[in-house]
C-alpha cells in the first residue's frame, strides 16, 4: 500500500480510537465548511462568524476541561489534533479556538473560583460567550513583567486602567481575561465587554491573520467588583501558565498548515506541464517535497510525544518552547518553499501556501518569538538567564 504523503510514519496507528474520531470529524468539518471558503475570507479580511456555531456544537471549544462544565472532557492529543486539522484550514479559525480555549476558558478553570467557573464555562462552550485574553501591552510584548496595565482596589471594588495590544477575538468578546499589575502582585480579572470605560478598536491594514479579528482593548477607570478577579493565582504565573496551554495547541497547529501546502505542491505539480514533463519528474522539484515530508514528520512525531507527556501531567514548558520553536519554523519554511513551486500561481489565494505563509508571520511572534523560545531552551541547558 502507498504510503500517506502527509504522514510517512503513520502516526495515524499510534493514535486511540477516540483521538482518530476526533481529527476524522474536524478534518471533515475543515474540508467541507472551512476551506471552500477560507481563500475569500482571507482576501476580504474578515472572520468567518458563520462557523462559530458548528464549531461550537462539536465540542471544540474548551475540549480538554470537565464535562460538569459543558466541555467534551477530551485528553491533550485529541486537543493537539483539533488544532491541527483546524489550521490545515487557516491559522484564523485555529487561532479563535485556541483563544477561547486555552486562554481565556482554561484560565477560568483554573485559576477562577466554582462559582465562576459555573457563571461563565457552559456558556463559553457553546459559543454565547466569547472570550479574549489581555496579556501583550503596547510597548511590548514579549517582556510581560514589565505591565504597565493596574488594577487598583478601591472598596470592593477594582479600577482597571491601561491598554492591550494585539488582542484575538477583542471585538467579538463578551469577555476579557485580563491580567492588571496591582499592589499584591499581577492578578487576572474577567472584565465584561460593555463595562463602561472598556473599548475595543479592531486592527486593519493587517497582511497576516486576515480571516481574523485582532485589537486593541483600551480601559478607563473600568470598575469592576472583586467578584470579577481570579481568586486562584497571582504573579506571572497566572498567564504564563495559560500561555503553556495555548503554545502547546500551537506546536500541533502548524503541521496541519504545512500538510496542507505539502498536498497543495504535490498535486500542482503532477499536473504542471513544462518542458515536455511534469513539473514533478523534475529532481529538483522532488528533493524539495522530500525535505517537506521529513520536516512534517519530524514535527508530527514531536508534538505527538508531547501530548502524551501533557496527558501523564509531566509536561514541562521547555519542551513546549522547543516544539513551538520547531514547528512553527517548519511550516513557515514549508509554506515559503510550497509557494516558490507554484510559480507565478503561488502569489495568489486561490492556492492555499501564501495564505498559510502570511498566517505563519504572526503564528511563530505570537505566545513567545521564536528567540524567546530558543533562549527558554537555551537557558535549560545552560542554567544561564540570557533574557
Amino acid at each position: 500500500m502507498p504510503l500517506n504523503p502527509t504522514d510517512l510514519f503513520d502516526i495515524r496507528s499510534l493514535l486511540t480510537e477516540e483521538e482518530r474520531a476526533v481529527q476524522d470529524a474536524v478534518a471533515r468539518f475543515t474540508d467541507e465548511k472551512v476551506i471552500p471558503i477560507i481563500g475569500d475570507a482571507f482576501d476580504q479580511g474578515r472572520f468567518p462568524k458563520e462557523l462559530v456555531p458548528e464549531i461550537a456544537s462539536m465540542g471544540l471549544l474548551g475540549s480538554s476541561l470537565p464535562e460538569q462544565y459543558g466541555c467534551a472532557g477530551l485528553n491533550a492529543v485529541s486537543y493537539g489534533l483539533i488544532c491541527q486539522e483546524l489550521e490545515r484550514g487557516d491559522s484564523g479559525i485555529r487561532s479563535f479556538v485556541s483563544v477561547q480555549s486555552s486562554l481565556c476558558m482554561y484560565p477560568i478553570y483554573a485559576y477562577g473560583s466554582e462559582e465562576q467557573r459555573q457563571r461563565y464555562l457552559p456558556g463559553m462552550a457553546k459559543a454565547e460567550i466569547i472570550g479574549c485574553f489581555g496579556l501583550t501591552e503596547p510597548h511590548g510584548g514579549s517582556d510581560p513583567a514589565n505591565m504597565k496595565t493596574t488594577a487598583k482596589k478601591d472598596g470592593g471594588d477594582w479600577v482597571i486602567n491601561g491598554a492591550k495590544m494585539w488582542i484575538t477575538n477583542g471585538n467579538l468578546a463578551h469577555i476579557a481575561i485580563v491580567w492588571a499589575q496591582t499592589d499584591d502582585g499581577i492578578q487576572g480579572f474577567i472584565v465584561p465587554t460593555d463595562t463602561k470605560g472598556f473599548a475595543a478598536q479592531e486592527i486593519h491594514k493587517k497582511m497576516s491573520l486576515r480571516a481574523s479579528v485582532t485589537s486593541a482593548l483600551f480601559f478607563d477607570n473600568v470598575r469592576i467588583p472583586d467578584s470579577q478577579r481570579l481568586p486562584n493565582v497571582k504573579g506571572l504565573k497566572g498567564p504564563l501558565g495559560c500561555l503553556t496551554q495555548a503554545r502547546y495547541g500551537i506546536t500541533w497547529g502548524p503541521i496541519g498548515a504545512a500538510q496542507a501546502c505539502l498536498t497543495e505542491v504535490v498535486n500542482y505539480t503532477k499536473e504542471r506541464i513544462l518542458f515536455g514533463r511534469p513539473v514533478s519528474a523534475n529532481q529538483s522539484a522532488q528533493v524539495k517535497m522530500a525535505d517537506m515530508a521529513r520536516r512534517i514528520t519530524l514535527a508530527q512525531l514531536l508534538s505527538l510525544q508531547l501530548g502524551r507527556l501533557k496527558d501523564a501531567g509531566t509536561m514541562q514548558p521547555t519542551q513546549v518552547s522547543l516544539a513551538k520553536w520547531n514547528n512553527v519554523r517548519m511550516a513557515i519554511d514549508i509554506a515559503r518553499e510550497a509557494r516558490d513551486l507554484l510559480g507565478g500561481s503561488g502569489i495568489t489565494t486561490e492556492y492555499c501556501p501564501i495564505r498559510h505563509a502570511l498566517n505563519l508571520e504572526s503564528v511563530i511572534t505570537y505566545e513567545g518569538t521564536e528567540t524567546v523560545h530558543q533562549l527558554v531552551v537555551g537557558r535549560e541547558l545552560t542554567g544561564i538567564n540570557a533574557f
